[in-house]
């Protein structure tokens, strides 16, 4: 039997459900140009490049799934897994770098039975596994191409005294907050103890770590080889692995910056990274724009409907 709303009474959930197509609305609207811009460029783009391009895009939501589920011991429903990387993408991109997708993550795994503290475990030994298998690629592409980024006439001569001083306090301030707050204090034992132990679950099952660290190297591969099919549809004339040396070094250095999912940032450091391995600036920019309107703006709006299905029907 249906439970009539009481007059007066909000359907909260339902109303959630339209948060974030209404958020991708506001996004679209304050980038309008840009993606004026980037759709502009499709007409003359090689298509089969393009059709590369999206399926190495999609090809990244099975990678971030693969190793979600190596970072956790429970079998996580597989199609719901995929979904919620699907929508985490697209909370990734209205909210600032990370968030959107953690608590979008954290939400699914505590719907499936998982206990909160190993939820989180879980979610910072999957960052962990990310972002040194994208540091690790990084190295060795600079490794075997040293002088493949020509950063040093792109970049401003800056003192790096005020960002080490503010890294300093930051430290301090955590320091002193450990120290004198016991909850605080208690609370980051228990998370620690959690996150050695999830970890330490993970590498003595073969099947989990393989999925955990092959899931974190494939995932900014084929974030990579999206960029690099993009380059290859609009004729940008850089050599594949530079461009995907430029891409990690890119999304390497704007890891911190806390804008939703890197708009602005992270279209601003690929086009100086491609500019430094070689590419013309105008050329550069368009397959950078391009490469957004892919991998960004075409799977936002499907995503904030997936996101808002998800959330109505209670996965998340």
């Amino acid at each position: 039997m249906t439970v009539p709303i009481a007059p007066g009474r909000l359907p909260l959930r339902q109303l959630l459900c339209l948060v974030p197509v209404v958020l991708v609305a506001v996004v679209a609207v304050r980038h309008r140009d840009v993606l004026a811009e980037g759709f502009g460029h499709l007409h003359d783009a090689e298509w089969p490049w393009l059709l590369a391009a999206a399926g190495a895009t999609c090809l990244t939501w099975v990678a971030a799934a693969v190793t979600r589920q190596g970072a956790v011991s429970e079998r996580l429903p597989r199609l719901r897994l995929l979904a919620t990387q699907f929508a985490a993408g697209a909370a990734n991109h209205l909210l600032p770098t990370g968030l959107g997708a953690g608590a979008v993550n954290l939400r699914f795994m505590t719907v499936c039975g998982v206990p909160p503290a190993r939820s989180s475990a879980a979610l910072a030994l999957y960052l962990l596994a990310e972002s040194v298998a994208r540091v690790a690629l990084l190295a060795a592409l600079l490794f075997a191409f040293p002088g493949a980024l020509r950063l040093g006439a792109l970049l401003p001569d800056t003192d790096a005294g005020p960002l080490l001083a503010a890294v300093t306090a930051g430290l301090a301030v955590t320091g002193v907050a450990l120290s004198f707050v016991r909850r605080l204090r208690a609370s980051v034992v228990t998370f620690l103890r959690a996150a050695l132990t999830e970890a330490r679950s993970v590498h003595t099952c073969p099947g989990r770590a393989l999925a955990l660290w092959g899931g974190s190297l494939a995932f900014p591969l084929l974030q990579a080889a999206g960029l690099v099919a993009v380059g290859r549809a609009l004729g940008l004339p850089v050599p594949a692995l530079h461009m995907a040396l430029a891409y990690l070094a890119a999304t390497v250095a704007v890891a911190m910056v806390p804008t939703p999912g890197g708009i602005g940032s992270v279209e601003a450091a690929l086009v100086i990274a491609l500019v430094a391995a070689g590419g013309p600036p105008a050329l550069t920019t368009a397959v950078v724009l391009t490469y957004r309107v892919i991998t960004v703006w075409v799977p936002l709006v499907p995503g904030a409907v997936t996101l808002g299905a998800l959330v109505r029907f209670k996965v998340i």
